[in-house]
């Protein structure tokens, strides 16, 4: 999907800004689009790829997770069966984004991937409201 060169010039900028996500970085040096790392992050560790563009999320769902906690971990709460809640985030392999849902919700989180645009859009039509 890269080229070498780019993703050395990607993981030089990484380094130097002491980030931890490579896919944002190459978004903005414009040689992937945000869909391209939620899929590559899809296939490399089978979470599932959900976009939010058209989803729409009841409003007792969104309560449970305080607007502060989405917008630090950059998660939005999807649907809820049982004491399994289903949350979409743009960085699925943040554990402690998913233990603190947990411990705030008393819930089983199931992760879903979504690109940074699209829970970005999500936070600010739900928790603006």
């Amino acid at each position: 999907m890269i080229s070498k060169p780019d993703l050395e010039k990607a993981l030089n900028i990484q380094k130097e800004r002491g980030e931890n996500l490579i896919g944002e970085i190459l978004v903005e040096m414009g040689v992937a689009k945000e869909e391209d790392i939620a899929q590559a992050i899809t296939a490399q560790y089978g979470f599932p790829f959900l976009p939010l563009t058209n989803y729409e999320i009841a409003r007792e769902i969104i309560k449970l997770v305080p607007d502060r906690v989405a917008k630090q971990y950059m998660i939005i709460p999807v649907d809820k069966i049982g004491d399994n809640l289903t949350v979409a985030m743009s960085n699925p392999l943040n554990i402690q984004a998913i233990e603190d849902v947990e411990m705030l919700t008393a819930c089983h989180v199931q992760t879903f991937v979504s690109t940074s645009s699209d829970i970005k859009n999500a936070i600010e039509k739900y928790y603006s409201q």
